[in-house]
């Protein structure tokens, strides 16, 4: 099967991907509680998460690696084991969280063989250069580095030229360069019209690259939002963690002025705070009348690592 690139012409509206009451078990483990999802076309959804959370097992069962014991999957208008599994593979881009490739081969020969299995695709070399791979195509496999690597495996998931594309932590490893030329590629991917599901742990992975955000833990989906919605439901400007050597009681914690919220994460408190101002010289007077020290004291930013905490109280890479 030959390459052919260019445009493939319209493509039908409404959902991408939708599942409804997913369950996946192994054992006694539930790797995926009853989870609904929606991801419209044109929309990047990412599933966040720390490992164990139920996000790659997610990710398998939408792109038909592995059955679900309930519910239902449906991808562009199409479901699994329906006749057509071939045909509705061929519209999907899949970048596994681990990809094994051919170490005696080629860049450029990985990307032909990949593009092989596909009615259509993007020229090899078209792909090559998206990925800036053009002075490894005749490197082996097995001489590119983890970062390479890891770009290989992307474009071998676009090479198909998919409509759908599905991306398990994408970046885990990758040097910051790196990072932000993945960012990149995602991002034109959409600007062309194609959806994106990914699996990630990383804030500002998330933050940049995500519509919305679907915090899961337990295999359950606990929150699911605009990464900014979901900040902003913290009702907090700042957050302050501390650690002490003595007990502090949690009421009094919540009485300070300019907090609105106090969890506990492990040996340390966090509190988010609309008043730093306030907060913070309240806290240490709170401390002082205590005759409680202070080990440790930190501020910053709310972001979606202090949501994920306030939901469950332990932070994304705490698992």
């Amino acid at each position: 099967m030959g390459e052919s690139g260019g445009d493939r012409g319209p493509r039908p509206g409404g959902g991408a991907v939708r599942c409804l009451d997913l369950v996946k078990r192994y054992g006694d483990v539930t790797a995926v509680a009853g989870l609904d999802l929606e991801v419209a076309r044109g929309e990047c959804l990412g599933l966040l998460g720390p490992n164990g959370a139920g996000k790659t097992t997610t990710v398998e069962i939408l792109e038909g690696l592995t059955a679900p014991d309930a519910g239902v999957v449906e991808l562009l208008g199409e479901r699994w084991g329906c006749g057509r599994d071939r045909q509705l593979r061929e519209r999907l881009g899949v970048q596994l969280q681990e990809t094994q490739l051919g170490e005696k081969l080629t860049v450029e020969e990985t990307l032909r063989l990949f593009a092989s299995f596909f009615a259509r695709s993007r020229p090899t070399a078209e792909v090559v250069a998206a990925l800036e791979l053009e002075e490894k195509r005749h490197a082996r496999v097995g001489k590119l580095s983890g970062g390479q690597k890891q770009r290989l495996a992307l474009a071998c998931a676009l090479v198909g030229d998919p409509e759908l594309l599905f991306l398990d932590e994408p970046t885990t490893g990758l040097d910051p360069q790196a990072r932000l030329r993945v960012w990149e590629i995602v991002e034109r991917f959409r600007e062309d019209g194609g959806t994106v599901v990914l699996t990630t742990h990383a804030m500002d992975e998330a933050t940049r690259l995500c519509d919305r955000v679907a915090i899961m833990d337990h295999g359950k989906v606990l929150k699911l939002d605009r990464p900014s919605a979901l900040v902003a439901a913290l009702d907090a400007d700042q957050i302050v963690e501390f650690r002490a050597r003595g007990e502090v009681a949690r009421e009094a914690l919540a009485a300070l002025p300019g907090v609105c919220a106090v969890a506990r994460r492990g040996d340390a408190w966090q509190l988010s705070v609309r008043r730093i101002d306030l907060a913070l010289p309240a806290l240490l007077a709170l401390l002082e009348r205590a005759s409680v020290p202070l080990d440790a004291l930190a501020t910053h930013q709310a972001t979606l690592e202090d949501v994920f905490v306030g939901l469950t109280g332990r932070g994304l890479r705490d698992v």
